[in-house]
């Protein structure tokens, strides 16, 4: 430190009480007074006139900057022209200095083999000794083959023989046992697909001909007795017809019977004895010839006439006739009809 209150660092001069650099060891900064006195002065100096401000980073604009030239470098008379290179480095570059006085950077080391150490562990992996028991007792079950009872009728070399066996282990013999399944075992043959699915088109022309063959069977069933009588009156040569109406509880009783000119059909009760014969006679007659060739012989005077539709029905003890378009339609029987289901039965006729 001089006397002029200055430090030497460096080769420069500072002030010793404000810190700043002077130009002269003998000149030392006047600090510049206050308002408010202090017990420490300190020089009117901002810190931006002490510390210098950064530069603003900006973004080069690569289209208006030039493509680097190689350069020539000339030392010492000898021409050495700066060869880029065309290969990524192994290793970094080390950075040589074109001046001999720059002595602060050191040799690029000398890249030596790295020896490998293998990898030691504190503590070796250790077996429990329980587990190490239960490999002992296994193992020595394993090499000791079972005692074999001798028999009388086995010779004794037999018994050797058979007791200098080893015996597989349970573990062995499961192993076995799982390779014989596996081998024995068929490959598995692809499920054949079903006809239906195969044939979609056809499982529905299938389906919808055995609905129409049922549908059509039974309407056959519903009119079996109205083609059964059209087949008779066909035989018979009479223009009968088959009864649209019939009393509840009475259905079709056997066939429909058929002779020369004549078609009957007999009606019998579901729950009983009570029937009714229904005959289509081919005839000539009139309703005046009816009663008095037929009602009046068999119930003289004790008949009801009735008018139903253009027909004479005479009924009489259950019983009826009439006639209509050449045809006698008579009903007999034990059944107990009505007038009003014997005239039922007429108009069903027509």
């Amino acid at each position: 430190m001089s006397e002029a209150k200055t430090i030497t660092i460096n080769g420069r001069h500072y002030d010793a009480h404000s810190g700043l650099m002077v130009d002269s060891p003998g000149i030392a900064v006047t600090p510049q007074p206050s308002h408010a006195p202090s017990k420490h002065a300190h020089p009117s100096v901002t810190a931006k006139q002490i510390h210098s401000t950064t530069q603003r980073s900006s973004t080069l604009n690569r289209r208006t900057i030039k493509r680097p030239e190689h350069k020539i470098i000339v030392k010492n008379n000898s021409v050495h022209k700066i060869i880029p290179r065309t290969t990524p480095s192994a290793h970094r570059p080390s950075i040589q200095s074109t001046d001999s006085r720059i002595t602060k950077f050191a040799p690029h080391p000398v890249a030596t083999q790295q020896t490998t150490r293998q990898r030691s562990m504190d503590i070796g992996p250790a077996v429990h000794p329980h587990v190490t028991k239960a490999h002992a007792i296994s193992k020595a079950k394993a090499n000791i083959p079972l005692p074999v009872a001798p028999s009388p009728r086995v010779p004794q070399q037999q018994h050797a023989a058979k007791a200098a066996t080893v015996h597989p282990t349970a573990h062995t013999i499961k192993e076995t046992a799982l390779a014989t399944a596996v081998a024995n075992t068929t490959k598995h043959k692809p499920v054949k697909k079903q006809f239906l699915k195969r044939h979609p088109r056809t499982f529905s022309i299938v389906t919808a001909s055995i609905a129409l063959v049922m549908l059509g069977g039974y309407f056959t069933y519903l009119n079996m007795p109205s083609l059964s009588v059209r087949v008779a009156a066909a035989q018979a040569g009479v223009n009968a017809t088959y009864p649209s109406y019939q009393p509840d509880g009475y259905s079709l009783n056997g066939v429909v019977g058929y002779s020369k000119g004549q078609v009957s059909m007999k009606f019998a009760a579901n729950g009983g004895p009570q029937n009714f014969t229904i005959n289509q006679t081919k005839s000539s007659w009139d309703s005046s010839a009816v009663l008095d060739n037929y009602v009046s012989p068999r119930a003289g005077v004790s008949y009801i006439p009735y008018t139903e539709r253009g027909l004479t029905i005479y009924t009489y003890d259950n019983n009826a006739a009439w006639v209509n378009g050449g045809v006698l339609y008579t009903i007999e029987g034990n059944a107990p009809l009505s007038s009003e289901q014997i005239r039922r039965i007429a108009t069903s006729l027509i």
